[in-house]
């Protein structure tokens, strides 16, 4: 079970910033080996917010939020990148570099990762694309990319330096339907063939009931899990 393990996340009590003002107060959460997880809620709500946190973009001043190892509340600025290096991050708008190919981009993230070896890096490379679907595209700019391929490549560029746990913001927010669930059945292979936690942002009510999961809920300035599928339906009204 789950709670046999050690989390890879944790918070205490913790009092969540957007910016200058706290959004959240008092969040309690854990986040395991394996699991799958969704932090839902309106626009505003500060869902987004938590994730800033976990990667250190957004200060925690009260509370405690453990991450990967690192105490989010004490953690030195040169210890950010590594940090961010167990934790994979896949943004709504894909962030690639459009000034270079998908193997570019691949390649400047992993020798900005400390990656020096020529073999390796090539080897890493058409390891992540073949994990995403994206063999044949390494040579592609992203403009040349439908919205679905460019997601695909931010996913595999998120999974390059083999992270503990996949922080994913919106992550179909700009996908048509169809699209939307190509890419999520790529997070669920993810999760289920390597074991790598996945957790995600999101506002898409039919997301997390069509891919189930662990479901919290960013409402009233709180953050709480849901204990039942039943919960989750009745999500509509709240979104």
């Amino acid at each position: 079970m789950a709670q046999e393990k050690e989390a890879l996340i944790t918070l205490r009590k913790a009092h969540i910033k957007g910016g200058e003002d706290t959004v959240l107060y008092d969040v309690d959460m854990d986040i395991y080996p394996g699991d799958f997880v969704y932090i839902v809620g309106k626009v505003g709500s500060g869902k987004t917010s938590i994730i800033k946190t976990f990667i250190a973009e957004y200060p925690l001043e009260e509370g405690k939020c453990d991450v990967c190892g690192f105490r989010i509340q004490n953690l030195r600025t040169r210890d950010i990148p590594l940090l961010r290096r167990k934790c994979g991050v896949v943004f709504q708008d894909f962030m690639l570099l459009t000034d270079r190919s998908v193997h570019d981009n691949l390649e400047f993230v992993l020798k900005a990762t400390g990656w020096k070896n020529k073999a390796d890096i090539e080897k890493r490379i058409m390891e992540v694309l073949e994990a995403v679907g994206m063999e044949t595209k390494e040579h592609k700019m992203p403009h040349q990319l439908s919205g679905g391929e460019q997601q695909r490549i931010a996913i595999a560029r998120a999974i390059l330096n083999k992270p503990e746990v996949i922080l994913a913001d919106e992550p179909t927010g700009n996908l048509d339907a169809e699209t939307a669930h190509g890419i999520m059945n790529l997070f669920r292979k993810l999760n289920e063939t390597d074991g790598t936690a996945v957790v995600i942002v999101t506002h898409d009510r039919h997301i997390f009931e069509n891919f189930p999961g662990r479901v919290f809920v960013c409402a009233d300035e709180h953050c709480r899990e849901l204990q039942s599928s039943s919960e989750v339906i009745d999500l509509s009204i709240t979104i």
